[in-house]
């Protein structure tokens, strides 16, 4: 008998807030945007905060998540992350002042772009902008660098480095 269905468990720092069985699946990831259908590959995936959109017998439905962790193995995903938002949840008007809050914090900011504060408010701005999209009411877009992957002094790899791999690997073409 073939499996239709997909259980979706979605765990947060406080509980379990959702569990259920859906016919698919959509989540952001680091990667990319990525779909699961009954019968996927196991698959392990850093979670960037977005929106999650499952179906269930035709309904469409759309929460909130933060950045985390999803592991799907034999017709399971399983979500970790910090935060876990339905539309129910969301304040427009706490939202959007604490939208303005961190914009301005940010537009304004003289610090390192590598200090762990500014980083925290790149997360809070993205977490405030994806529970307005979940409401079907999103800010403008806007795009600041996360800078938690910056490595504070990287040197460019040497110039005969990147020369030598431009260079046609001639066993691995016809060419003769």
């Amino acid at each position: 008998m073939a499996i239709d269905n997909i259980f979706l468990e979605i765990v947060t720092p406080t509980g379990v807030p959702l569990r259920e069985r859906v016919n698919e699946l959509t989540a952001p990831s680091v990667a990319g945007e990525f779909g699961v259908l009954p019968g996927h590959l196991p698959l392990l995936a850093a979670l960037r905060t977005g929106l999650v959109t499952y179906k269930q017998d035709g309904k469409e439905n759309k929460i909130a998540v933060h950045h985390g962790f999803v592991e799907v193995v034999n017709d399971t995903a399983l979500l970790l992350t910090e935060r876990f938002a339905k539309r129910e949840d969301v304040d427009v008007v706490r939202v959007r002042k604490r939208l303005k809050e961190v914009d301005d914090e940010l537009d304004h900011w003289t610090g390192e772009l590598t200090d762990p504060r500014r980083a925290e408010l790149i997360e809070e701005e993205q977490w405030l902008a994806t529970q307005l999209e979940l409401i079907g009411d999103p800010p403008l877009p806007m795009v600041r660098e996360d800078t938690r992957y910056v490595v504070a002094h990287a040197e460019p790899p040497p110039v005969e480095e990147l020369a030598a791999e431009s260079q046609p690997d001639e066993n691995l073409t016809d060419h003769k």
